[in-house]
């Protein structure tokens, strides 16, 4: 991986965990993402006429990577919050994160890409430390609790979401491959608002939408800028490196958003936060050296 792709994705992972802290200090988190994409849409039709950059008209690929990588995403984020919903924390985040089991098979398998040992070791490394991050305690016993239970909705919803958040990433990759990462974003963007608002004008979240809008509407402001940051600088950096690589690397974001939590939340940290911190930031050196 480059120096400029890794900077690029270590950018995105910092703006990553900033929009999910302005996402903790909503009241209604669902009603204010759909508050934030509007705002990142807004903003990039806003700038995209003031830029050099001329618009490529997408071919039927890109609009078939573009439309997939939406479905998957919005469908990742209702199946994540359904299953935190029905299931504890400590048992959905490390089963949301198992896409990045999938996510090197399906770039070594779809995309052709090639790995290098300390790669592969990095990835690993990645893995473990975002799967135990949440974990109560560092055992065997502890690490195999979240699949006990198949039977269980809240653990089928989030292996769900892990397993359709990988086949997005690799939409992604597929579709900046032969085109402009900026317009993919920019049609990305207004496609996953398009089909987040068939679900923000049910009956139960019309009357939120004026309210989080007059309560948070300083936060709604500076998420559009912060969003776009985080889409754009992931996916030109995905445009430069392997999707196998990118998504792994991205999770530094974890160790961004528990450095957050404990300066400005006041979260307690946890020998095992720690450790899981240790773990990623060690995957991800070794994935730069890779």
């Amino acid at each position: 991986m480059s120096n400029f792709a890794f900077t690029l994705i270590v950018i995105s992972a910092v703006m990553h965990a900033l929009w999910n802290l302005l996402v903790k200090r909503s009241r209604h988190k669902t009603v204010f993402i759909w508050w934030m994409f509007v705002a990142s849409g807004g903003l990039f039709s806003l700038i995209i006429p003031l830029l050099a950059e001329p618009f490529q008209r997408p071919d039927a690929h890109t609009l078939l990577m573009v439309s997939l990588g939406a479905v998957c995403f919005v469908l990742y984020h209702l199946l994540n919050g359904r299953a935190y919903r029905g299931g504890d924390l400590s048992v959905v985040y490390p089963l949301c994160q198992t896409s990045m089991i999938y996510v090197p098979v399906w770039g070594i398998v779809l995309l052709g890409e090639r790995l290098s040992f300390p790669g592969v070791c990095g990835i690993l490394l990645v893995i473990f430390g975002t799967y135990s991050i949440q974990l109560q305690r560092l055992s065997f016993g502890e690490m195999v609790r979240p699949f006990r239970n198949l039977k269980s909705p809240s653990v089928r919803d989030a292996l769900t979401a892990g397993f359709i958040y990988s086949i997005g990433s690799i939409a992604e990759k597929s579709g900046v491959r032969n085109y402009s990462p900026l317009y993919f974003t920019y049609i990305l963007v207004l496609m996953m608002l398009f089909l987040m608002s068939f679900n923000m004008f049910r009956p139960k979240y019309r009357p939120l939408i004026g309210a989080e809008l007059r309560e948070h509407w300083g936060l709604i402001l500076c998420s559009g800028p912060i969003m776009m940051a985080s889409f754009l600088t992931f996916r030109y950096g995905l445009n430069l490196s392997p999707v196998s690589y990118a998504v792994p690397v991205r999770q530094v974001s974890i160790v961004i958003g528990v450095l957050i939590g404990i300066l400005f939340l006041k979260e307690s940290f946890g020998r095992i936060r720690l450790v899981a911190a240790l773990f990623i930031m060690a995957g991800v050196a070794l994935i730069r050296l890779g």
